[in-house]
């Protein structure tokens, strides 16, 4: 495994972190969830990624229990907080009432004292970001995170919170973002911004939700059991993906990989690797042979030649317009 700093912070963490949503307390077992968290402890993966929503809490407290008994200071765990936990009016959002339960609840379901890296799941426009970031600052400051970061949010929603943590005196290191060679949307505005600020990027689906394992064949029916008929929500995120022009060209980087003597999922993470800006790449795993093999693109340098021919090939299918996660 080789290791990056979190932006210009002082944390280091893996280039490949396991996440686990979709997965833990959802897709597959307990059993089988700590295998893989096992593995990538085997592998030499200390960074694990999870949110409070996922599995709606069940993957927290899953990765709590997978990780008990580990040292703790070699470990880099991250959750984050927004979605709703909860049936009630407060039990969602980045108001102050609800970041200071929902740290609490992270914790007690992570069986720990602190997480590494706290993180805004959104943006929240119903509240005043002052009363975000102040929020933030005392769980900073009461011990229970040592960093904050942000997901998904604008350029110029990270711009505006990078200053109110300067003023507040607090490390907001990271923003995770959704990026791969197949969806290039942060480039042209988060990834500046960040570089100028000091942030790195927490990539999360760098495989394209599976696309970029070349699986997903042109016209052929989707396989059984694939994340495109999961129905608990990741065929929504994969959707954009599966248009033949794009498993087409996909197919096509097989000799590329085979070239790289990798796999197609591992140039995938390799690739996204490449960027200076990515401290570490999310990896997901159902079994704990795909964490094995993922975690192999960790230290993969691609030449410059093989970059152009990936650019050359993918750039009519690649998204790179203005969404969400890019706009000032």
């Amino acid at each position: 495994m080789e290791f990056r700093k979190l932006g210009r912070s002082g944390l280091t963490i893996s280039e490949i972190a396991y996440g686990n949503w979709l997965t833990h307390g959802s897709q597959v077992e307990e059993d089988a969830a700590l295998a893989c968290v096992r593995t990538a402890l085997d592998v030499g993966i200390t960074t694990f990624d999870t949110a409070d929503v996922y599995a709606q809490t069940r993957a927290e407290s899953v990765l709590g229990r997978a990780l008990k008994g580990e040292r703790r200071e070699g470990l880099e765990v991250f959750t984050k907080v927004f979605f709703p936990t909860g049936p009630g009016p407060n039990d969602k959002g980045l108001g102050r009432k609800h970041i200071m339960e929902s740290i609490d609840n992270s914790l007690r379901r992570l069986q720990t004292e602190y997480v590494d890296l706290y993180q805004a799941h959104r943006y929240d426009p119903t509240v005043p970001l002052e009363e975000t970031m102040e929020a933030f600052a005392d769980v900073v400051r009461s011990g229970k995170a040592h960093y904050i970061g942000v997901s998904e949010w604008t350029a110029g929603q990270i711009r505006q919170a990078h200053a109110l943590a300067r003023e507040l005196r607090i490390p907001l290191v990271s923003s995770q973002p959704q990026y791969s060679m197949l969806w290039r949307v942060i480039e042209g505005g988060v990834v500046p911004t960040c570089e100028e600020l000091g942030l790195g990027q927490i990539v999360w689906s760098p495989i394209a939700q599976g696309v970029l394992t070349g699986k997903y064949a042109p016209g052929a029916p989707l396989p059984a059991g694939s994340r495109a008929t999961d129905d608990k929500g990741g065929a929504d995120f994969i959707g954009r993906f599966l248009r033949d022009d794009v498993l087409e060209r996909v197919q096509q980087l097989r000799p590329l990989a085979e070239q790289a003597g990798l796999s197609l999922a591992q140039l995938a993470v390799a690739w996204v690797l490449q960027n200076s800006n990515v401290s570490a790449a999310i990896i997901g795993a159902s079994r704990p042979e795909q964490v094995t093999e993922n975690a192999k693109a960790a230290g993969v340098k691609l030449d410059a030649d093989l970059m152009q021919a990936i650019e050359t090939l993918l750039a009519p299918v690649a998204e790179r317009g203005t969404s969400g996660a890019d706009r000032d």
